[in-house]
């Protein structure tokens, strides 16, 4: 039976990967800040929740050495965020040209950044010791250079573009570990963050990123992946 570790699976796409792994008859664990009645929801057996802070270094520690004797086949880093602040909706209003500020974008790396590099650092022995380990983190096609028409967004976007450079530089440097690593285009989805305009409902984006991921080769390693299996180009 696969073991699948998802970050941010309280709501939204991580939520929704929580449900299709369940269903499918794996182990979930589920790590998030704090566990949501939906997700608690799910209860059963195969689910096992860690709540700790996703931002801090020694919390992040101390739930991977509790799991330092389980295999996981799939480190899935979903946690995101966009810029915000509490009562102002429109993204671009914090995070166009002339609106730099400084502890804003901290938050964003923060979570969409630094937390997939620690975490992978802190779990890969776990996830080599799976006859096929991925780490997979979910990245935006926002995040691509070549792909960006129409400016703005640009604390999101950083980060996103940070998020496709160590995917790809953890595919070269785990490769010899046996550890795939891709960053990962859900598309547009009717989330919190993607809006009710959306294009995609979670669960078409859900079950296209896990036929994706089920399908994944070291060919595949290093790369920006859709949820629909095209590759974005950086």
């Amino acid at each position: 039976m696969s073991t699948v570790l998802i970050t941010g699976a309280n709501r939204g796409l991580g939520l929704g990967l929580a449900k299709a792994y369940l269903e499918d008859g794996c182990d979930v664990v589920a790590l998030v800040r704090q566990a949501s009645p939906e997700l608690t929801g799910l209860g059963c057996a195969a689910l096992d929740i860690r709540e700790c802070t996703l931002t801090d270094d020694w919390e992040l520690g101390a739930v991977a050495d509790s799991l330092a004797d389980r295999t996981i086949d799939v480190l899935i880093n979903n946690a995101g965020r966009m810029a915000k602040v509490e009562g102002l909706a429109r993204a671009d209003q914090l995070q166009g040209f002339g609106h730099f500020n400084r502890e804003l974008w901290h938050d964003v790396f923060d979570i969409n950044l630094f937390t997939p590099m620690r975490l992978a650092e802190l779990l890969v022995e776990q996830v080599a010791r799976a006859e096929r380990g991925r780490i997979v983190t979910l990245s935006s096609m926002l995040g691509s250079m070549a792909l960006n028409d129409s400016g703005g967004l640009y604390a999101y976007r950083a980060s996103k573009a940070g998020v496709n450079a160590i995917m790809k530089s953890m595919a070269m440097d785990l490769a010899e570990q046996g550890v795939i690593a891709i960053a990962m285009h859900p598309g547009w989805v009717r989330t919190d963050m993607g809006g009710s305009k959306a294009t995609f409902d979670i669960d078409t984006s859900v079950r296209g990123m896990q036929a994706v991921i089920e399908r994944l080769s070291f060919e595949d390693s290093g790369k920006l992946l859709s949820h629909d299996g095209s590759e974005l180009p950086w």
